[in-house]
């Protein structure tokens, strides 16, 4: 029998279970550690539960260019695109979609100022036109410019917006389409994609999450962005400026007079709900988060309070001091870009930024679920990137009207948003996108 002296095991045992604790404790990079407190029954973080679904692009998606472009055009669409930058690609993804389901020739979208956004930007100004031409190649045919025997000519504009019920894009626009052989439209809000065949779903899914790239100027200022944001880092979509509540129709107790009199001033004839009818449109989830509230949420989902924060928001955030006083590492564009830069800066461009930065972060999470979130959401699952969570008002208003608060409260909003976050809820969109169970 060997005998071996019990002192050097126990150093060398002990030592070895130092190490292993080391090595298991110490953060990865760029993945957000989140402490669990002590005693807390939460578990341990949002992002650490299990996923059971994710969203991948459908393969009759990424085969679409298989499908033969037509020998002969219907004629040429130019899609016109309103709004907000999110908003104007919104429509730029419909409207190619639409120009494939009617065996059209796409001529380059026309992005319209729009006096209310402050826009001042053409699609040639935020998005690289030849990289958007090539990746559609095969999808289908894109002109910069149009034919000499119609170029002077503008195009025979197709109202689709006074539809009523599922607009029929074969039924409606085909026909001035061929008469016309040069027609504009922008997108209705309600349309028959059941109808689509897969080739044209499949085109509208190319140009929106695969051809649309930043042009290098700008994607050069976003990755100047990027880079200057300590890492890792949460980007949050946070939705609370006056013409936002103002939209809403929503009232809120114990706002600043400063931030009453924006709202007043944003409302116009949008008056806001009272008494028995304010109470169910919020419960119906179509109140904006106060920054307050979306501390309690963070806090809910075990979001530690030194989590470097991207504000992912436009100009006129209010009520931001509670959020600040409790999470203190908040960066926003304005203050890491150069300032000259920034002034000169028009809303797309900065829409823009905030839209890079949110896709490539290493979480994403949004108080809202709009154009941007939307997009962005499903970017991400695009490039398999799945920290994304969207807090749910819906679920907020019901859990308070019932009384709950504090801890109670906390736990009740980590249930809720924990099994959204397993099966994926609101990741992706099913136009594009199919389930894969893990």
């Amino acid at each position: 029998m060997i005998a071996i002296p019990v002192k050097p095991l126990f150093v060398f045992i002990l030592t070895f279970s130092l190490l292993l604790v080391v090595i298991f404790l110490s953060p990865s990079p760029h993945i957000l550690q989140i402490p669990v407190p002590s005693g807390s029954s939460l578990g341990s973080d949002i992002w650490s539960v299990k996923r059971i679904v994710e969203w991948r692009p459908c393969k009759w998606w990424l085969q679409g260019h298989l499908t033969p472009l037509p020998a002969k055009t219907n004629g040429y669409i130019r899609v016109d695109c309103y709004g907000g930058l999110n908003q104007m690609r919104r429509d730029l993804c419909d409207g190619v979609g639409i120009a494939r389901l009617l065996n059209a020739t796409l001529v380059l979208p026309k992005f319209e100022v729009a006096a209310y956004w402050n826009e001042s930007s053409g699609f040639a100004d935020v998005f690289d036109v030849d990289y958007f031409i090539q990746k559609m190649s095969g999808y289908i045919e894109v002109v910069k410019e149009l034919p000499k025997d119609i170029a002077s000519k503008e195009p025979f504009k197709v109202d689709c917006s006074k539809r009523k019920g599922q607009f029929d894009y074969i039924e409606s626009v085909l026909p001035s389409l061929l008469e016309h052989h040069y027609i504009s439209f922008t997108p209705a809000m309600s349309q028959r994609r059941d109808r689509y065949p897969e080739y044209a779903k499949a085109t509208l899914c190319q140009a929106c999450y695969s051809a649309i790239r930043l042009t290098s100027s700008l994607e050069k200022k976003a990755i100047e962005l990027f880079n200057a944001i300590p890492k890792p880092f949460l980007s949050l979509h946070l939705r609370f400026e006056p013409d936002m509540v103002a939209y809403s129709q929503c009232e809120y107790p114990n706002l600043s007079p400063s931030s009453i009199a924006a709202i007043e001033a944003a409302r116009v004839d949008r008056k806001p709900w009272t008494g028995e009818l304010a109470q169910i449109w919020r419960k119906r989830g179509k109140c904006p988060l106060t920054p307050n509230e979306t501390v309690l949420m963070l806090q809910s989902l075990n979001i530690p309070t030194s989590t470097n924060i991207y504000l992912a928001a436009g100009d006129g955030l209010m009520e931001m001091e509670g959020f600040t006083s409790v999470y203190t590492n908040v960066f926003t564009k304005s203050a890491l870009l150069n300032q000259e830069d920034f002034t000169r800066m028009h809303g797309n461009t900065k829409a823009a930024l905030d839209y890079h930065v949110s896709i490539n972060s290493d979480a994403y999470v949004a108080t809202y679920f709009g154009n941007m979130d939307k997009i962005v959401a499903a970017l991400r699952a695009y490039k398999r990137m799945h920290n994304t969570l969207f807090l749910s008002r819906k679920a907020f208003a019901e859990l308070t009207s019932k009384g709950l608060e504090s801890e109670e409260l906390k736990k009740a909003l980590w249930e809720v948003h924990k099994n959204d976050f397993a099966i994926g809820r609101g990741f992706a969109l099913p136009d594009c996108f199919c389930e894969f169970k893990l």
